[in-house]
């Protein structure tokens, strides 16, 4: 059986608000949530106006009050902007209040530039150097498989589901050698995506936590009654793609009909790179890309990402998908 789950980065649209934000993806949540979705997932980014889900924990919270069955977690942490303790906390937190539903996601690169290195008081590139050895302490705070001269509490004890996060073959690797399932960021690179799979699946060593190799992979979907109507509500995302990879990031501009066709050949290559992980069109057409990258993959879990300016035409895009697939599900 093929599950399918959620990620959403909390966009904050232009002309928006943030309490709009969060609403929006509370609502998406309660959706995903009652449409049979296995995890909702939020991930950490800061110092970016057009994403809010900076305070992750805090969101889950919210995020967890909103709905009552559906996993919730982090995809993820990045680890080196904190502590193991710090995050152990917050999770064994989450976990008390809303167990057995908690999900945490960890995530090497650093992401950040000079500025929100000094305003974390870190050197986030040295920190990714430990981020192994940080791994392995923040399990040992969770799970107390390793004796440790000090308590989390919140923390000790909680059943926190941990995942190793990656886009390339560093994740996939730990993530076999300890023993945790894998999620492979397909959505924003695509590249090793087949190696690292194989990698992960050859090395896999057997944990309390997962006896066996476990794979999510994430994909940009967005689903629509027309192909048109589709690939209008993606081009929020690919304008934010490519304000991004300009050094021009900003809040979630409304759709333009035609942006793809009218891009330079630079850009218009690069979300041609990404589409390599895209699924944009009717049901039938998104139902036969997700087909394909499951044959492709063996992934266990399908992670549904792809944020659209209006939050209900996302809520429609996921009811058109998982109709879509529903044998995938029940195969």
């Amino acid at each position: 059986m093929t599950r399918f789950s959620v990620l959403d980065l909390v966009p904050v649209r232009e002309g928006g608000t943030l309490a709009e934000a969060f609403a929006a993806t509370t609502a998406l949540a309660r959706a995903a949530e009652s449409l049979g979705c296995h995890r909702f997932w939020v991930a950490e980014h800061h110092a970016m106006e057009g994403i809010a889900g900076g305070a992750t924990a805090v969101v889950l919270a919210h995020v967890g009050n909103a709905t009552s069955r559906i996993r919730i977690g982090a995809g993820g942490i990045m680890l080196p902007n904190h502590t193991p303790f710090q995050i152990a906390e917050q999770f064994g937190t989450l976990d008390a209040l809303f167990p057995g539903r908690i999900d945490l996601g960890l995530g090497r690169a650093p992401g950040a530039g000079p500025q929100l290195q000094r305003a974390l008081r870190k050197n986030l590139h040295q920190a990714a150097e430990y981020f192994p050895q940080d791994v392995v302490e923040l399990r040992a705070l969770l799970t107390g498989d390793i004796d440790l001269p000090i308590r989390a509490t919140p923390g000790l004890g909680a059943k926190v589901e941990l995942w190793m996060l990656g886009s390339s073959l560093f994740g996939a690797q730990l993530a076999a050698r300890l023993g945790l399932p894998y999620a492979f960021a397909a959505h924003f690179a695509p590249d090793h995506l087949d190696a690292a799979l194989g990698l992960y699946r050859r090395e896999f060593q057997p944990s309390a936590a997962c006896e066996r190799p476990h794979v999510m992979v994430a994909m940009n979907v967005f689903a629509a009654e027309t192909r048109a109507e589709a690939q209008l509500i993606a081009s929020s995302q690919q304008q934010s793609f490519v304000r991004l990879r300009s050094g021009q990031p900003g809040k979630l501009p409304p759709p333009v009909a035609g942006f793809a066709e009218s891009l330079p050949a630079p850009a218009r290559a690069m979300l041609d790179h990404l589409g390599q992980a895209a699924a944009i069109g009717t049901p039938a057409e998104v139902r036969e890309r997700i087909a394909a990258m499951q044959a492709r993959t063996g992934a266990d879990e399908i992670l549904l990402c792809g944020a659209t300016y209006d939050p209900e035409a996302r809520i429609r895009s996921l009811e058109l998908t998982l109709e879509a697939c529903a044998a995938l599900v029940a195969a």
